[in-house]
């Protein structure tokens, strides 16, 4: 009984060792080709237009309530303590380098993320990448390339929208209906927002997009090596679990930046 435990143990290592090189080296892959001649131009602003111009609404509304929430939490502890001229400040601070690129990034996940992954997984249940093997077209490079670079564009842009909406949320609480002082919420801000602030926020969203679409592209194209991913229930299940490990190493991303920069 032990032994068989201690063997599966091993088992399992060795598998989650052999797919964390495969999509290391899957990665890469993508990388290698963007110096290769022709450029997908017409697909990437394809994928752009449905990562970064379609999840927008989305953004918008959840960048919204999101701040308003925030400022709502913060405005209720600071009056306790007679510093509500520091609403501004506080809800600048955890939207630009916390909220703002981790709720954009569940957001993609949620939106883009499954998508992506369902498409591919589907191309890949259909043999649409062997048919491009056989006709000597790289899949890395007319398939996962713009994808790829879409993401790593519109990501930060995302996450610089989500930060702007979330603080005009936060005025609106805290200006308009809690009566705060529009001097000392706008200035609080322009005194405590510094560039390593921004820069941390940026280097979060970057890295999340990058997370996001990685997973998502190499969770589908690897379907077929699966043994327990077969059809449209493995298609649902490859995905599921795209979205899912795709959220956890965003998180543990995020972390790690945080100890970086802060």
């Amino acid at each position: 009984m032990l032994i068989n435990s201690i063997s599966n143990l091993g088992d399992s290592t060795l598998k989650k060792i052999n797919g964390t090189g495969r999509f290391t080296l899957f990665l890469s892959l993508c990388f290698s080709k963007l110096l290769k001649w022709p450029f997908p131009l017409k697909d990437t602003i394809k994928q752009t237009l449905f990562i970064g111009a379609r999840t927008l609404p989305v953004i918008l509304v959840a960048g919204l309530f999101t701040g308003m929430v925030v400022a709502l939490q913060f405005y209720d502890t600071l009056i306790r303590f007679g510093s509500v001229d520091l609403l501004g400040s506080a809800v600048a601070l955890s939207l630009i380098r916390e909220l703002g690129p981790v709720m954009t990034g569940l957001m993609v996940i949620a939106r883009v993320g499954s998508a992506t992954c369902a498409e591919i997984a589907i191309m890949r249940n259909e043999e649409q990448f062997d048919a491009l093997d056989c006709m000597a077209i790289d899949n890395h490079h007319f398939v996962m390339l713009p994808r790829l670079i879409a993401a790593l564009i519109s990501v930060p842009l995302l996450t610089a929208i989500f930060d702007v909406v979330g603080i005009s949320g936060g005025y609106i609480v805290g200006v308009v209906i809690q009566g705060v002082s529009e001097a000392a919420f706008q200035q609080g801000m322009a005194e405590t927002i510094v560039w390593n602030d921004v820069l941390m926020g940026f280097t979060k969203s970057f890295l999340f997009g990058l997370v996001i679409i990685w997973i998502a592209m190499a969770k589908g194209f690897y379907l077929h090596l699966d043994p327990n991913a077969h059809g449209a229930e493995g298609v649902s299940k490859v995905t599921t679990e795209a979205v899912v490990t795709s959220a956890i190493l965003m998180l543990l991303v995020d972390y790690i930046i945080s100890a970086f920069l802060l």
